[in-house]
């Protein structure tokens, strides 16, 4: 996978003022959080909230207006640049980081199992995500493609983009970036209380993974975007069919796992057996 260093671009626009890009992240956070709180503590706001398209243009809608007018579109010049390596980087990321998920998981189920195992019961209470989307839920599979774009837009494009062509190490933006994405999430904490740390370290992974492909690829959307669409169709999809879905689920891990073996493979220097090795007769 490519691990290369940003470096400033002679011919990129001027980046916009910290304060402004700061004033966007507080918006975009304000924004989505709003969701949470404000229909119950504003009864008047129970129509905008209380219907798709008003809480689309409050969550997604204003972040994504705020971001375009006090940062502007520099961030976003090169959503479809490098598609083969985007591709090819981001399944690999996308693999790997799930993988690392699921291990982080693991060890944190057996502290819980521990400490407090009664915790480990409260992930059984129902997901609100499906829950709303029973009533349709081929209508939220195809959905998730669209949420996938605006998030990476929102959180990938201007979030973390904004730091693309400034020096230094990537790592640092797309770890608090990823922080940012994995805490807005937060009917995961008030759905499933104690045990909803188990759930924030894949919403972080994938963030840093989907960050991690923006960076490789010189700053590709529509990978991660597409990415991010199917991770949550195959939520979806298992209203529909709970196999099918969990398949789609792994497959794509899989998929990621077998690409990044054979780019790890395809890096290996080849053995020369025309040569004895040290210490043979």
């Amino acid at each position: 996978m490519a691990a290369t260093e940003w470096g400033p671009q002679p011919t990129s626009p001027a980046p916009a003022s910290l304060g402004r890009y700061a004033a966007g992240v507080v918006i975009t956070v304000v924004a989505i959080l709003s969701q949470y709180f404000v229909p119950q503590t504003v009864p008047a706001a129970i129509g905008l909230y209380g219907n798709l398209p008003g809480d689309i243009f409050v969550v997604y809608g204003i972040p994504i207006i705020a971001f375009a007018l006090l940062v502007g579109q520099p961030p976003l010049r090169d959503w479809k640049r490098r598609m083969g390596t985007a591709a090819w980087e981001g399944l690999q990321y996308y693999g790997l980081y799930l993988l690392l998920a699921l291990f982080v998981i693991f060890l944190m189920s057996i502290v819980y199992e521990i400490v407090d195992p009664s915790a480990l019961q409260l992930l059984n209470r129902p997901n609100p995500a499906l829950e709303q989307a029973k009533g349709n839920p081929w209508f939220f599979v195809a959905f998730s493609f669209v949420i996938g774009a605006f998030e990476e837009t929102i959180f990938r494009g201007f979030i973390f983009g904004y730091w693309r062509d400034r020096p230094g190490t990537w790592l640092v933006p797309a770890t608090w970036t990823s922080v940012i994405f994995a805490g807005v999430h937060l009917y995961y904490g008030t759905t499933y209380g104690a045990a909803a740390p188990l759930i924030f370290p894949s919403l972080f992974l994938m963030g840093f993974a989907f960050a991690a492909t923006y960076k490789a690829s010189g700053g590709n959307l529509v990978v991660p975007a597409a990415l991010h669409g199917a991770h949550d169709a195959a939520a979806f999809l298992t209203l529909i069919s709970f196999e099918l879905g969990i398949v789609l689920s792994y497959l794509i891990v899989l998929v990621g796992l077998l690409i990044w073996l054979i780019d790890y493979l395809s890096r290996k220097p080849a053995v020369d057996l025309s040569v004895p090795p040290p210490g043979a007769f």
